[in-house]
C-alpha cells in the first residue's frame, strides 16, 4: 500500500537520539534550546518554544496574546479541528471565514467584508488565525494590513508550511504576525514523532508561552511574591500546563531539519510531475500564490463537476489499486461539537464544496519515481 504521507528517518537520525538516550538529561536538556535556536535561525525570527505537539502551540499562542471567555477567535473551516479548538480550550468562542476555491486558502475578500460587518456589529475577532493550507503562503500582507486596520492579532497556523516561503521570506518568521506555530508530526516536514514550536519576533508573547507550557512555575527570582529560599526554590506564579518536549524528539528534529531543504526539493519534484501527469484529467489542483513558494505538505486534488465520480468512488478505485488517500479537512464547523452553533447559518459553502470532492494523493520525500509512477496510473485509470 502507498499511503498519503510517510515519514523519513535516517540513520544520523537515530544515531542522535541515541545519543540523548545515552547522556545525562533526555527531558528538558541542551538539545531542545539547540532546536529552538536551529529553527529561529532557519527561518528567520528572534524567539521560539518547543512544545509537546502542534495543537499545544496553538493553545499557548492564544493564551499569550491573551484569549479569554467574551472574546471571539476566527479562522477556516478546512483546517484540523485544533486551529479551532485552541480558542474553546481558552473560554473563547470560535467564528469561521471562507476560503478561496482556488488557493483553498483564507478569502481575503470574505476576510475583508465579514471585518466590516463585525465592526459594525461590535464584534470583532480578538485574534484570526491563518492556515496556510498545504504548505501554500496566505497572502499575509493583505491580512497584516487589515489587523492593522481592525485591530486584532495574527496567530500563523504554519504547521503544513515550515520550509515554505512569502516574498522571498521563510513563513513563519513572523513579518506579518505576531506568532507563528509549526508542527513535528510524522508527516509534517519535518518530525520529532510529535512535537510543536511557537515562533515570534516578541520576546514577552514567548517568554509567557513558556511559563504557561511550564506549569505556570517559575525559577526567575523577578517574579517571586515571597523570598528565595535557595537554589530549589521555585513558584507557581500562573495556572499552565505541562507542555514540554523531550531531548530525545529535540534531536530527530534537529537531525531532521538538517535535510529539510532536501526534503522540500523531493516534493516539489513529486509535485510538478503530478501537475504535468493530470493535465487532460478532470481534476481541479491548488493554486499557488505567486509570492509563494510552497513546502507541498499536501498534494491535493478536486474531482471538477463535470466528473461521473464521487469522492467516495474515486477512493475506493484508489484504495483497491493500493493507494491510500486521504481526506484534508472535513470542515470544522461540520463537526457535532462545533454544529449546533453553525446548524442555522449559511454555512461556508466554498469549503464545504471543496471537502465533498477533493483527495489528498501521496507525497513524501521518500516516494520513489516507480511508486508514483503506480499513483499516477491508478489515479488515469479512474477516468478511463
Amino acid at each position: 500500500m502507498i499511503y498519503y504521507g510517510k515519514q523519513s528517518v535516517s540513520q544520523d537520525d537515530i544515531d542522535a537520539v541515541v545519543a540523548v538516550l545515552k547522556s545525562d538529561l533526555i527531558t528538558q536538556g541542551p538539545v531542545a534550546t539547540q532546536f529552538e535556536n536551529a529553527i529561529s535561525d532557519y527561518v528567520g525570527v528572534k524567539f521560539s518554544l518547543a512544545c509537546s505537539n502542534g495543537s499545544a502551540a496553538l493553545h499557548l499562542a492564544c493564551l499569550a496574546v491573551n484569549v479569554g471567555e467574551g472574546d471571539v477567535v476566527w479562522t477556516v473551516p478546512n483546517t484540523f479541528v485544533a486551529s479551532a479548538n485552541c480558542a474553546l480550550y481558552c473560554g473563547a468562542q470560535v467564528d469561521f471565514v471562507d476560503i478561496d476555491a482556488l488557493t483553498l486558502n483564507i478569502s481575503i475578500p470574505e476576510l475583508s467584508k465579514k471585518l466590516a460587518w463585525a465592526k459594525e456589529q461590535n464584534c470583532l475577532p480578538k485574534t484570526l488565525v491563518v492556515v496556510h493550507f498545504a504548505g501554500n503562503s496566505c497572502d499575509m500582507s493583505a491580512i497584516k494590513a487589515l489587523s492593522d486596520e481592525y485591530g486584532f492579532f495574527v496567530i500563523e497556523d504554519a504547521c503544513h508550511a515550515l520550509g515554505s516561503e512569502f516574498r522571498d521570506k521563510k513563513v513563519g518568521c513572523c513579518e506579518f504576525s505576531d506568532i507563528s506555530v509549526f508542527s513535528f508530526h510524522p508527516v509534517k516536514s519535518i518530525t520529532c514523532g510529535e512535537g510543536g514550536m511557537l515562533l515570534s519576533n516578541n520576546k514577552t508573547l514567548i517568554d509567557k508561552a513558556r511559563l504557561l507550557a511550564n506549569n505556570g512555575i517559575t525559577k526567575d527570582e523577578t517574579q517571586f511574591e515571597n523570598q528565595n529560599e535557595g537554589q530549589w526554590y521555585y513558584e507557581q506564579v500562573e495556572l499552565g500546563f505541562n507542555y514540554r518536549i523531550t531531548d530525545i524528539q529535540c534531536a530527530l528534529g534537529l537531525s531532521q531539519l538538517r535535510r529539510l531543504d532536501e526534503f522540500v526539493a523531493s516534493r516539489h519534484r513529486i509535485a510538478s510531475r503530478y501537475v504535468k501527469e493530470f493535465e487532460s484529467l478532470p481534476l481541479q489542483l491548488q493554486q499557488i500564490n505567486l509570492e509563494c513558494f510552497s513546502s507541498f505538505h499536501l498534494f491535493t486534488v478536486t474531482l471538477k463537476t463535470e466528473c461521473s465520480l464521487t469522492k467516495k468512488q474515486f477512493f475506493l478505485l484508489l484504495e483497491e489499486k493500493g493507494i491510500i488517500a486521504n481526506c484534508h479537512y472535513i470542515p470544522v464547523h461540520l463537526q457535532p461539537l462545533y454544529g449546533k452553533q453553525f446548524s442555522s447559518s449559511k454555512g461556508f459553502p466554498v469549503a464545504e464544496a471543496y471537502y465533498r470532492q477533493s483527495l489528498s494523493l501521496p507525497i513524501y520525500p521518500s516516494l520513489t519515481y516507480e511508486e508514483q509512477t503506480k499513483v499516477i496510473k491508478a489515479v488515469k485509470s479512474c477516468f478511463a
